[in-house]
């Protein structure tokens, strides 16, 4: 079993527990909301770690900086009367850094191959 099908499942009960932590925050159930971001950045955390040798990793470090702004959003909309939650900019854009991090590397090891 190579390291990709190793991964999928931790991929796929990420995706469970990041669509619990958002249906949390659409129905303002607080405090479950707040309960599954740890589970949802663990494993983001998790798949980052099993991917550091592969040009994946990029597209992982985005996914985990996408869930740390939106936990970080939901978390000020239900703790912090929505007053910091400009914030989640930050992580935002380093998601789209490690994207077009992903793409320049994708694309140059196709023009060493090519």
């Amino acid at each position: 079993m190579d390291l990709f099908e190793k991964i999928r499942k931790f991929e796929s009960m990420h995706i469970v527990f990041w669509l619990i932590k958002d249906t949390c925050w659409m129905l303002e159930l607080k405090w479950l909301g707040a309960l599954m971001v740890v589970p949802t950045v663990f494993l983001a955390v998790y798949i980052v770690y099993k991917t550091l040798q592969s040009t994946e990793v990029y597209l992982n470090i985005a996914v985990f900086f996408w869930i740390s702004a939106n936990s970080f959003w939901m978390l000020m909309e239900f703790f912090n009367n929505n007053q910091y939650k400009h914030f989640a900019a930050i992580p935002f854009a380093l998601g789209f850094v490690f994207v077009i991090i992903f793409y320049l590397t994708t694309y140059r090891k196709k023009q060493i191959r090519g």
